[in-house]
């Protein structure tokens, strides 16, 4: 074990430590190159990061690193550790499912992760799939593909009502089943284009309040202020009936929550599960809707 309590160490351990904190605290999404360090450097891996400078440290000084940690830990834990009682599920609810299957599944692969059939479903980034095999082999449902590699299915006939992209190819579609408006959404992953642009994108093309899902990779975690628009008129799914950590990503490692399910509140949230799996660096996420 390494004891350097040097002054030039020390220096070094409260200048990473306070920049860490003024960066995930103060700057956030203040600018494009502060967000890009906000981005990267979520709850998780600042506690990480504290923990292991502490190595470096004398026990007297090691002391003061861990119960900053551990203060950090309880702040996260407050703000993404869910508990709830489900409310029973009845025949008549909708099952809606969003997955980023990471470019290597379709949809039959996506039923079994998600242990059956859901009634609507949402995929992006996934892989080719042979829609007309996909339509014989499930005639009484209805399949649709984005030329942005997402893909809708719903059990019930579906309406797509506008598709629009922006020229960094976040891509938003609005669509219509079982009643209830559905907005689709995939927000662009390039570091080079600022969150701001492609969520103001994302923003200025959901109207509606009621009666309407919005679901997909956003790309931002949920602390992002670039959701405060939906947080206004929108229950997050999760939040209100979810079970676990609330991130989605990475490797089933709860670093940050890229992927949402919105649902407005004239909707009733029964439950929201995570589903982990290794056939995609996202987590799987459903929820059940009552009308």
């Amino acid at each position: 074990m390494f004891k350097i309590v040097k002054p030039f160490y020390l220096l070094i351990n409260v200048t990473i430590i306070v920049g860490l904190l003024v960066i995930h605290f103060v700057l956030k999404e203040s600018s494009y190159q502060s967000s890009l360090f906000f981005y990267t450097f979520p709850l998780p891996i600042i506690i990480l990061i504290i923990v292991l400078l502490s190595i470096f440290l004398s026990r007297k000084m090691r002391k003061y690193n861990l119960a900053i940690a551990f203060i950090l830990l309880i702040v996260w834990f407050s703000g993404s550790l869910k508990f709830h009682i489900a409310d029973n599920v009845e025949e008549t609810d909708i099952e809606v499912v969003f997955w980023n299957a990471s470019h290597d599944r379709g949809f039959e692969e996506t039923f079994k992760v998600n242990g059956g059939i859901p009634d609507v479903l949402v995929l992006v980034e996934m892989t080719e799939n042979d829609f007309n095999k996909l339509q014989k082999k499930f005639p009484d449902y209805y399949f649709y593909k984005s030329v942005r590699e997402i893909g809708i299915f719903s059990k019930l006939a579906l309406k797509v009502v506008n598709e629009k992209s922006s020229k960094y190819n976040s891509t938003l579609i609005n669509f219509e089943t079982f009643g209830i408006n559905f907005h689709a959404v995939d927000v662009s992953a390039s570091m080079d284009v600022p969150r701001a642009w492609e969520l103001g994108f994302i923003n200025s093309l959901i109207k509606d309040t009621q009666n309407t899902i919005i679901l997909g990779d956003f790309n931002v975690p949920f602390e992002s202020v670039h959701l405060n628009k939906i947080k206004e008129e929108f229950n997050h799914a999760f939040s209100e009936k979810g079970n676990g950590f609330r991130e989605t990503w990475f490797w089933n490692l709860p670093l940050l929550s890229l992927d949402h399910i919105w649902v407005s509140k004239d909707l009733k949230v029964l439950k929201t599960e995570k589903v982990n799996t290794f056939k995609s660096d996202h987590s799987m996420i459903k929820t059940f809707i009552r009308k």
